[in-house]
């Protein structure tokens, strides 16, 4: 009896600690069948700093078999290398971001190597359904939860709320629905008690790509990894067009190289490294590039009138550097090619200016003509014909073709009728019409007044003396000493104005600021002492005019027999 009460007890005390026991194991004995594959997908991520050091790290999954992957974004920012470790140890270099969100904090990026990726799902997960939380491989069990919300972003993505204490370290690992597809990506919790997660759409992280327009946009400049070109040709194309003004010319360079690599039938990579080629003075590797995108091009005219190009500007701006099949000649053979093949204003304008180089005026002159009656009606072109008249010394001419280059524009003027108002101030100072000059220089100086320096009110004082202005021209000379006070030449120039028009006083007070600064300057001396003599003080002048002699001034001498 007693026998029987003592095997009922123990029997109570297993069946009692039988559900606890079952408790225990239930999370191992439940995951699903397609855990241990997955977690080969799943990998830890590391970023470092220029100097070496350890910036960040989290998680990641691929998503492709080329090595895209995903993860967040934060430990990107400022990083200059990335690795990731996979589930077997194995170290892989991330080599390119190939699409970035900072608002979201997703990035894909591509690592070298074969990968296994997860099987990105289509759909949304519905609420309520089951969602598995899978994490790097050394953290060794899944975690399930109950979808508690899908809210729609984008008009296409979810954004998942899960019921689930989310374990440490397991940002950006994925979340997968019952049938082992991956529907989202972990983000940071707010507290790590918190009884909901959350996680982004991992089908908007795996859609993430740059476009043509997002080389440089501010997201990416947030890491100095290499961006990966676009995958379409015409955005790979306009990524690189815009990455040739905004980039390093090393980072330009190795951009130029990706795109080859990932066009190698298209010809505007051939043509952008002949361009960093002959920056370069690698002429050679230059002319190889050019031929191969003669080959390779459709529109061969395009490249024939880019080698023209190139070939004219390196005459024109690195002349000391000759390569002996290079020239200006060459390059009208080329750039009459393009002329043949389609005969576009443009590539008419590039003609003129290699026989402009050429000092072929006058058959530059009659291109120059003929497009200004063409869609290249604009001041370039009447600028350019312009200078032709200028070089034949046909003044008139020149001037009246500065008056059409200048009716090109309409008041109020923009900057960019800058350079060609300056031209004409200049053709017309020269020409000896110094009141319109001046008219001139006032535009000038009205548009580009931030960048106004003393040299330009200098230059102008003097066509205001030419022009009989002597109040602007003693009041521009005044702004010039106000810019740069220790320049002795305004004060000289100041001095003889005001010796001129009579302001005897203000000629003497302005040579001796002359002489304070520089005593061994002699002009000082000699609009001093000539300042003095007129004023009748002789006896204090001439002393100083020989000071002025003996410091060299070829006036001098002059001057003191005049008034001694």
């Amino acid at each position: 009896m007693m026998k029987t009460i003592i095997n009922n007890m123990v029997m109570r005390r297993v069946l009692g600690v039988l559900p606890l026991c079952l408790l225990t194991f239930l999370p191992l004995c439940a995951q699903p069948g397609w855990v241990k594959k997955a977690t080969k997908s799943v990998f830890t991520l590391k970023t470092f700093a220029a100097d070496g050091s350890l910036l960040a790290s989290s998680n990641g999954f691929f998503t492709g078999s080329d090595g895209e992957a995903v993860s967040n974004f934060s430990p990107f920012k400022g990083a200059v290398r990335a690795v990731i470790i996979d589930a077997q140890g194995k170290e892989m270099p991330v080599v390119s971001i190939i699409g970035a969100n900072d608002m979201y904090d997703v990035v894909k990026f591509r690592v070298s190597g074969k990968t296994v990726p997860l099987v990105v799902s289509a759909s949304v997960a519905p609420t309520g359904s089951t969602a598995w939380l899978l994490p790097y491989h050394e953290q060794k069990n899944v975690k399930s939860g109950a979808v508690r919300k899908a809210e729609t972003f984008q008009n296409d993505y979810a954004y998942y709320t899960v019921a689930m204490t989310m374990p440490q370290n397991t940002v950006s690992c994925p979340l997968i629905n019952d049938a082992g597809e991956v529907i989202g990506m972990m983000q940071q919790p707010a507290s790590d008690k918190d009884t909901l997660s959350y996680a982004v759409s991992a089908r908007f992280a795996d859609s993430l790509k740059i476009s043509g327009f997002g080389m440089n946009e501010a997201t990416l400049m947030l890491t100095s990894i290499k961006k990966e070109l676009p995958a379409d040709i015409k955005e790979a194309i306009l990524a690189l067009f815009l990455a040739s003004s905004q980039q390093d010319s090393a980072s330009y360079a190795t951009l130029v190289n990706d795109f080859i690599q990932k066009f190698p039938q298209a010809s505007e990579g051939f043509i952008q490294r002949a361009q960093l080629a002959t920056a370069g003075g690698n002429f050679a590797a230059a002319e190889k590039d050019m031929e191969t995108a003669l080959k390779l091009a459709e529109k061969k005219d395009e490249v024939h009138y880019a080698y023209a190009n190139m070939i004219y500007n390196k005459e024109i701006f690195q002349g000391q550097k000759p390569y002996a099949n290079w020239s200006f000649d060459k390059a009208l053979a080329e750039i009459q090619t393009a002329i043949v093949a389609n005969p576009q204003p443009a590539y008419n304008q590039l003609k003129a200016n290699i026989l402009f180089a050429q000092l072929k005026y006058d058959e530059a002159y009659a291109i120059y003509d003929e497009l200004s009656h063409s869609s290249l009606h604009n001041a370039e072109t009447f600028y350019a014909a312009a200078k032709c008249k200028e070089m034949l010394k046909d003044t008139t001419a020149m001037l009246a073709l500065l008056d059409s280059t200048m009716a090109t524009f309409s008041r109020p003027y923009l900057k960019e009728a800058a350079p060609y108002i300056w031209a004409r101030a200049e053709a017309r100072s020269n020409a000896g019409k110094y009141r319109d000059a001046v008219n001139d220089m006032n535009d000038y100086e009205e548009l580009m007044q931030a960048t106004i320096n003393d040299n330009f009110y200098y230059v102008r004082h003097q066509t205001e003396i030419q022009a009989r202005l002597y109040q602007q021209a003693l009041n521009d000379i005044n702004r010039a000493i106000q810019m740069n006070p220790q320049e002795t030449l305004y004060y000289a120039e100041k001095a003889s104005l005001c010796i001129r028009v009579g302001y005897y006083d203000e000629a003497i007070e302005s040579a001796k600021e002359s002489i304070a600064i520089n005593a061994d300057d002699s002009d000082g001396y000699l609009f001093l002492g000539l300042a003095q003599c007129l004023k009748g003080n002789k006896k204090e002048g001439i002393p100083n005019l020989q000071k002025a002699q003996e410091l060299g001034n070829p006036q001098a001498a002059g001057l003191i027999q005049k008034y001694q």
